[in-house]
Order: structure tokens, then C-alpha cells, then sequence
């Protein structure tokens, strides 16, 4: 009996066994996806031993010694930056580990809106604004990407119409909620400027009703925006066509170091009447890279539409990751309504922005007056925000990466914010060479 009954045992966990191999072999058949570039990039430097590696490749903000900068205002805001946590939360009486709303903490919402839109928006005075706390600016894309493909009318299609080239992320965003990417001309690789004609082709080509990706200031990853006479004929366009404005906003403040300047676009087409929604994230412009703090803004044309889109928003946020994290939203919030501390966090923001600025200025004036490398390089001083296009080829690139041991990604992109007073001549003697042909 006993010997059957081990014999029966065996079988059973044999055939156990097997049924799990069979379940486990099954992932064999997944395809291996790539490595993102931007991270395998980041990889490959950190793994360098050559001293005098330059990563020019990350978007996060460095200061003239190539480290994280931890904004001052951050700091006062935040103490738990510096001390204990818990001991910061038990002694404030306003804090706690309670769920937020699922649409997220509505002194942040309502503040991030004013920040976008502007404190005297009538969008927001007359409640046709409908804010939700995101995963940063990624969440907001997926969001709304999301809200979209639910809720909007695509011409019998689901489509969306990206700058080429725009953020890598995007692409995959809308393919992950069956929305197709389709291309726009933005970039001119002879001009190393913005493709206006073609830009504006593409808008009046475009089925009526179409919706259009925009970026709201520092294009990435041109660094390459509209100025504002070309902003006004684009939202006329949009208007004639009855196109809908998605615009991803991640680096306000970053492009001119001015926030009310770097918002002019969004602004200007919510006054003209442009349908929109915005994508908003915090993780450049207060430096909150890990707290994730974003928000999605759609504006409706009446309040009793905004309450509508709200409530599906919810629905949607509530079946994806139910509530936003308190602690990165909080932060903001104290920071953006607080006088104070939103004075501060603007002289922040110039500062980052004014090195980044400087750091343009003094590699085109490398380039141009002393190596007088060969080519026009007004394009580093015009474009603006945190990126820029070099111009240099995939195989300059490729070279650069190899030789020089400087990081930057096959398109010629580079993140200014990457250079400092310690590796600017080093980046710009290289960029020399790699242009000459003499790496």
C-alpha cells in the first residue's frame, strides 16, 4: 500500500513538473525587446573607465560639477530630503499614508493648472478645465492617450499626428492604446531648424478632426520650437481644420527660464478656442526626476463637459493605478501655492535655465571663433531648452561615442545640461575633430 501509494506521489509530481515546464517554455516564445537607448546609453558610460567620459545623453539636469542638483526651494520645501521621514510626518498633523483622491490631491491639480494655463485663464473661471494627478508627464501622455482613444472621433480611425522626430516614448505610448503614430515634417536637417512649411502642409493635408501632438516649449529633441508668430498662423490652421491639440509640456520654465513665457503657446491657442488637452510634468523643472508628479489637463467647452470628461478620467485612472502618490504632489503643491516658495522656485528655474543658456553660448563660441570648426553653428544658440541637435551625422555620432567617449545618441542629440566648465572644451575639440574627419 505504501509503495503505491509513493509510486502515485511520484506520477503526480512528474506530471507536475511537466505541466510547468510546458507552462514556463511557453515565455520562450516572447521576443526579446531591445534595451531603451536612452538607458542602454547611460549603461554603457557608467561601465567606461576612460577618464574624461562625457554623458551627454540623459534629459536630467546637472550642475557645473556634473551632479544632480537638489533645488534649494526643494530643500526648504522638503526637509525629509534631509532628515528623517517619518519623523517629519508624525510631527506634521496635515500629513498622512491616507489614499488621495483617485484624480489626485486637488490643491496640486488645481495649482498645476494655473501654472499651464495661467492664473486668469478663463478656461478655469468658467470650470472647463478638467486636472488629473499623473505618473508625471508619461502617465499624462498615456492618460490622455488613453481618454482619446475611448472617447474621441478619429475620422473613422485611430491616429494621432507626431513631430518627426519627437520623443522616442511617444511612439509607444499611443501604439500601446491602438492609436497609430503618423509622422509630421518638423525638423529641417538643412537648416538644423523648424520645417514651418511643411509643418503647416501637413496641418491643412491632415483630415479634419485630426489630432496633432505639440510640444508646448524645448521640443525634444531638436530644441527647436516655433517662435510666436509662427504659433499664432499654426493655431489658425488648427481652428480652420478643427484639429485637436495634444500638447506633451515638460520642460516649462526650461526653455527661457521663464514660466509664463514657455506657457505663451498652450495659452495662446486655449484664448483663440483650439480644443486641447495638456500634458504637464514636474520632473525637470523642480528637479523631482523619482516623485513621478504630473497631471493631465483637458479643457472643454463647458463646465458640465469637464465634469464629464473628469469622471471617465477617473474611471480610467482608477482601473490603471487607482490613486497617485502623495508625497512628490504635496511638495509641488506647497511649493506652488505658497508665495514665498513659488518666488524662489522661479529663481531656481533661471538658474538652471541660465546655465544651460551659457553653456550654448560658450560652445558656439568655441566652434565658431576659436577651432572654427567647419560649418554654421548658430543652430546651438537658437535652438533652445535642454536639447540640441549638433547636426552631426550617425556615423560622427558613432564615432564620438567610441573615440572621444562622449554619450550621445545616433541622431546628434545632445542634453546641454550635460556640460559644464570641466568637459565643455574637451565636448567641443572633439565635435571638432569628429566634423574634420581626424577622430
Amino acid at each position: 500500500m505504501a509503495l503505491d501509494r509513493a509510486k502515485q506521489l511520484l506520477t503526480h509530481i512528474r506530471g507536475g513538473v511537466t505541466r510547468r515546464s510546458i507552462q514556463l517554455d511557453a515565455w520562450l516564445q516572447v521576443p526579446l525587446a531591445p534595451p531603451d537607448s536612452i538607458f542602454k546609453l547611460t549603461a554603457a558610460y557608467k561601465a567606461d573607465s576612460f577618464p574624461q567620459k562625457v554623458n551627454l545623453g540623459v534629459g536630467a539636469y546637472r550642475d557645473d560639477d556634473d551632479k544632480p542638483w537638489v533645488l534649494p526651494v526643494v530643500k526648504k520645501a522638503c526637509p525629509v530630503s534631509q532628515f528623517n521621514a517619518t519623523e517629519i510626518l508624525l510631527n506634521d498633523p496635515t500629513l498622512d499614508h491616507e489614499y488621495l483622491p483617485i484624480t489626485g490631491l486637488p490643491e496640486f491639480t488645481s495649482a498645476a493648472a494655473r501654472l499651464i494655463l495661467g492664473t486668469d485663464s478663463p478656461a478655469i473661471a468658467d470650470g472647463r478645465v478638467a486636472s488629473v494627478q499623473t505618473i508625471s508627464g508619461t502617465g499624462a501622455n498615456h492618460l490622455g492617450a488613453l481618454f482619446l482613444s475611448r472617447f474621441y472621433t478619429f475620422n473613422g480611425k485611430s491616429q494621432i499626428y507626431l513631430s518627426n522626430p519627437t520623443w522616442a516614448n511617444h511612439h509607444a505610448i499611443f501604439k500601446n492604446v491602438s492609436i497609430e503614430p503618423i509622422d509630421y515634417p518638423y525638423y529641417d536637417p538643412k537648416t538644423i531648424g523648424l520645417d514651418f512649411q511643411g509643418f503647416i502642409s501637413a496641418l491643412k493635408a491632415a483630415p479634419t478632426h485630426s489630432v496633432f501632438l505639440l510640444h508646448a516649449c524645448a521640443h525634444n529633441p531638436t530644441g527647436v520650437d516655433p517662435n510666436p508668430e509662427q504659433w499664432n498662423q499654426i493655431a489658425a490652421v488648427m481652428l480652420e481644420r478643427q484639429h485637436y491639440g495634444f500638447f506633451d509640456c515638460a520642460y516649462q520654465g526650461f526653455a527661457s527660464g521663464d514660466l509664463d513665457k514657455d506657457a505663451a503657446a498652450v495659452r495662446s491657442f486655449v484664448a483663440k478656442g483650439v480644443p486641447l488637452l495638456v500634458c504637464q510634468s514636474f520632473a525637470k523643472n523642480a528637479g523631482l526626476y523619482s516623485e513621478r508628479v504630473g497631471a493631465l489637463h483637458v479643457v472643454a467647452t463647458s463646465k458640465e463637459a469637464a465634469d464629464r470628461v473628469k469622471s471617465q478620467l477617473s474611471v480610467l485612472q482608477r482601473s490603471e493605478i487607482s490613486n497617485p502618490p502623495s508625497h512628490g504632489a504635496r511638495l509641488v503643491s506647497l511649493i506652488l501655492n505658497n508665495q514665498g516658495l513659488f518666488e524662489e522656485w522661479k529663481r531656481d528655474i533661471k538658474t538652471m535655465a541660465g546655465r544651460i543658456i551659457d553653456m550654448r553660448h560658450q560652445l558656439h563660441n568655441i566652434l565658431t571663433n576659436e577651432l572654427k570648426t567647419p560649418g554654421n553653428w548658430d543652430h546651438i544658440i537658437n535652438q533652445i531648452g535642454m536639447f540640441s541637435f549638433t547636426g552631426i551625422n550617425p556615423d560622427q555620432s558613432k564615432a564620438i561615442v567610441e573615440k572621444a567617449h562622449i554619450y550621445l545618441t545616433a541622431n546628434g542629440r545632445i542634453s546641454m545640461a550635460g556640460l559644464n566648465s570641466h568637459n565643455l572644451k574637451y565636448v567641443a575639440e572633439s565635435l571638432d575633430k569628429t566634423v574634420r574627419g581626424t577622430l
